[in-house]
């Protein structure tokens, strides 16, 4: 007998409410406060959830430990694939000296520090998550970041506040797709409907994140880089998202953004270097840069820009496709697959939940990453023998890492099987007229819990979209509130932050890397709540929704 799950277990909605956010309250509490290891906090929430799940909501036991082994392995396959290739990439790299080489020529294109954060955290990692998403940009920008000698609380916090506009777009437009499933909504509305909020912040962040960088004054000196670089990709954002659809709303964008960013620079600098050691040197142009060594800089950038290119490959549908039809077994848990009921009002009626773990294995894009790695390593003359040296160093290098995503993505399965989630979502449901802030920031609550857009617009859209229904206001507008709120939540979750911290090789420091962006997260997703609710109830905003 298929088990319904009840959203108010102890008949008290502020308690039942309190015992679903407990879990998370452990994660974060132990990252943050306590300062525990990333895996022991991750273990600690996960313990929490399994007792909440078994004791309070009254989740049968079997299914309790299913959902947690389907999380784990959801958490190892495709998240932990990806971070263990990426970090395998970059110690190729450093093992031939790659790194440093992109390091000395990069001032070629530019030598300050501000122009390479928004070259390569915002705009290069902005290719990367919509061409892929699950954890590549931050992966991969941390690394280059680390690279080109950012100190490794920069490297994380500014990657992960990077990765905000266009993660509703990520994976050729995943979520967005993900959204109009489980919500039954036009998928052309949907994309429209985020292509006018998202895009303010597009222009918004790369002032932000400059500002967290260097301070105001000094984020002014480069205005013109910013500008530069949030309107290359707010703009094609827009359009496309508004007259073709989510799919290349994000990859046509940040190809444009690097484009105008490097244009720029050729013919644009400031007046002063912001330089690693802070010091400026007088005018730019009376200062001798360092010759650019086209040939070096090319071997060093080319791991990059092969990854780059097969990342893309990899992202194309068709390809994909030919992949799965090779190998992509699939396994419904048994168990639990269907025999977990969605109950109203989070659904219509109630609905089964589906537990299937597609093993599409080819066509991860971890395998991609690794199949660039590869290639990469057989440019650079490593040896088959010294590569599988190099992979085994990686794989003892993030072990813990693999365990911590492990540990957050099976604590993310047992609050969504049991029904924590939906308690959650109802709390934010009950605040009436205020509905278009909260909803907003359930899709940030969402992101921040599953550590995906798309799995937050899964969890969470039908809620949105009969929420707003009952209350007269566009299912169209809140579902994409849910996207949209969404992606401010990235740079808090953990395995975001656990991703970043791996891939700069500052594991244990975690609760260092979430104390610096908590507070953006929710400035930002506050933000992005506040347009909602003016797009729901003030002119001239409520031109913009579609209805």
């Amino acid at each position: 007998m298929p088990w319904a799950q009840v959203y108010d277990p102890v008949k008290a909605p502020w308690l039942s409410t309190l015992l679903a956010a407990l879990p998370i309250i452990v994660l974060l509490g132990g990252l943050a406060f306590l300062k525990l290891k990333a895996h022991v906090a991750a273990l600690a929430g996960l313990s929490a959830s399994v007792l909440i799940s078994l004791l309070a909501f009254r989740m049968p036991a079997d299914k309790t430990l299913l959902s947690t082994g389907f999380g784990a392995a959801y958490g190892l396959f495709p998240i932990g694939w990806i971070i263990l290739n990426a970090i395998f990439l970059y110690e190729l790299c450093q093992d031939r000296g790659a790194i440093q080489v992109l390091r000395e020529n990069m001032a070629g294109i530019t030598a300050d520090r501000r122009l390479q954060l928004l070259l390569i955290a915002f705009s290069f990692g902005a290719f990367f998550e919509s061409a892929a998403g699950f954890g590549t940009p931050v992966a991969i920008t941390a690394a280059l970041l680390i690279g080109l000698g950012f100190p490794p609380l920069q490297a994380s916090g500014l990657s992960l506040i990077a990765n905000t506009a266009p993660v509703a777009y990520g994976a050729l437009g995943t979520p967005i797709v993900a959204l109009a499933a489980v919500t039954g909504l036009d998928l052309h509305q949907l994309s429209a409907m985020v292509g006018r909020q998202l895009p303010f912040f597009s222009v918004l962040v790369p002032f932000w994140l400059l500002a967290v960088f260097c301070g105001l004054g000094k984020m002014k000196e480069v205005w013109p880089a910013a500008l530069t670089a949030g309107l290359s990709f707010a703009i094609p954002q827009a359009l496309i998202a508004n007259f073709h659809g989510p799919w290349l709303a994000g990859v046509v964008s940040s190809l444009i953004s690097i484009t105008a960013l490097i244009t720029l620079f050729k013919f644009w600098k400031p007046k002063k270097i912001y330089s690693p050691e802070e010091i400026n040197r007088g005018d730019l142009a009376q200062n001798k840069q360092s010759a650019l060594n086209q040939r070096a800089l090319l071997a060093a950038a080319a791991p990059w820009l092969v990854l780059s290119l097969v990342i893309f490959i990899w992202g194309i549908p068709q390809f994909k496709k030919l992949l799965d039809g090779i190998l992509a077994p699939s396994l419904a848990v048994p168990g639990l697959h269907q025999q977990i009921l969605r109950m109203p009002p989070v659904s219509p009626a109630p609905a089964p939940e589906p537990a299937v773990f597609r093993f599409n294995f080819l066509s991860f894009t971890g395998t991609g990453i690794l199949v660039a790695a590869i290639i990469s390593g057989l440019m650079m003359k490593f040896s088959l023998k010294r590569m599988l040296q190099v992979y085994w160093k990686t794989l003892n290098r993030v072990r813990f890492s693999l365990l911590t995503v492990a540990a957050m993505l099976a604590l993310g399965y047992v609050t969504r099987y049991s029904g924590m989630d939906a308690t959650l979502g109802l709390a934010f449901a009950r605040t009436g007229v205020l509905y278009p802030f909260f909803g907003t920031m359930l899709g940030w609550l969402g992101v921040a819990l599953t550590g995906s857009d798309t799995s937050s617009n899964v969890l969470f859209g039908s809620l949105q979209k009969i929420t707003a229904q009952q209350l007269g206001l566009s299912p169209v507008l809140m579902a994409a509130a849910n996207s949209s709120g969404g992606v401010m939540g990235k740079m808090i979750d953990a395995q975001s932050i656990v991703v970043a911290s791996t891939a700069t090789r500052w594991y244990g420091h975690e609760g260092n890397i979430l104390r610096y962006v908590f507070w953006h997260s929710l400035i930002l997703a506050s933000l992005v709540a506040l347009l909602i609710f003016l797009q729901a109830y003030v002119y001239p905003f409520v031109r913009l929704v579609i209805h």
